[in-house]
């Protein structure tokens, strides 16, 4: 079972969230809002966090960005009453692995944190503790690190995920929408430009040219290959 952080100013609804989860075996704390759970999740190590959007002194989008500026990879899923398109886009391009919009229900919910956490512990499991060579970084999957010749390099969980899905698809051309489904989780999705969006940081990353790339190549019309 998973410690999961709720950050949610409305305290019925994060009350009750509680007692599901509580229900289901989990340890769970409730933030009100934004500075308080931001500060919960740099500081309590939680497993999974269900971060609302409108809150208090800090919008939920800070917040998530906050928490990928620091390299944490804790699975984020947003939780929120808007339900706009770009809303969505946003929230997970600012590094969120899940969105789902209020009114839900329960049910739906609790199935989406298993899948969450199931990926996470599966990502976690299947690539052991040894730094791979990708252009210009040096990735350890195992621990969320990235390094190049000047130290220590922040990517967010996604951008590992992404990273290692190309690795272990090297040579082959990848789908947007495979990549959608297989990172994000699910094939129903707004928009595919997202993933365009990561591969664009992901080669200034590694990319000596990124305009130019050698390493992540664009295969028009149709997705990605990922070359050594």
């Amino acid at each position: 079972m998973a410690r999961i952080l709720i950050i949610e100013d409305e305290i019925d609804m994060a009350q009750g969230l509680k007692d599901n989860f509580e229900f289901d075996g989990h340890e769970v704390s409730i933030a009100s809002d934004g500075e308080k759970g931001l500060e919960m999740a740099l500081t309590t190590s939680p497993q999974l966090i269900i971060l609302d959007i409108m809150l208090p002194k800090i919008s939920g989008f800070d917040v998530c960005k906050a928490i990928r500026h620091k390299g944490l990879a804790t699975p984020i899923m947003m939780l929120t009453a808007r339900g706009q398109e770009i809303d969505k886009i946003l929230g997970l391009e600012f590094g969120a692995d899940d969105y789902i919009t209020k009114p839900f229900s329960v049910r739906e919910l609790l199935a989406r944190v298993k899948a969450v956490l199931r990926r996470y512990e599966d990502f976690s499991a299947s690539i052991p503790a040894q730094f791979n060579q990708i252009g210009k970084l040096k990735v350890d999957f195992a621990q969320y690190r990235a390094m190049d010749e000047k130290g220590e390099v922040e990517l967010s969980h996604k951008e590992f995920e992404i990273l290692k899905f190309l690795l272990l698809h090297k040579g082959q051309t990848v789908s947007r929408d495979q990549l959608l489904n297989e990172i994000w989780g699910y094939e129903a999705f707004p928009a595919t430009r997202t993933v365009d969006n990561f591969i664009v940081k992901l080669r200034k990353r590694i990319e000596d040219d990124p305009d130019h790339p050698r390493h992540i190549i664009t295969v028009y019309g149709i997705g990605y290959k990922f070359v050594i």
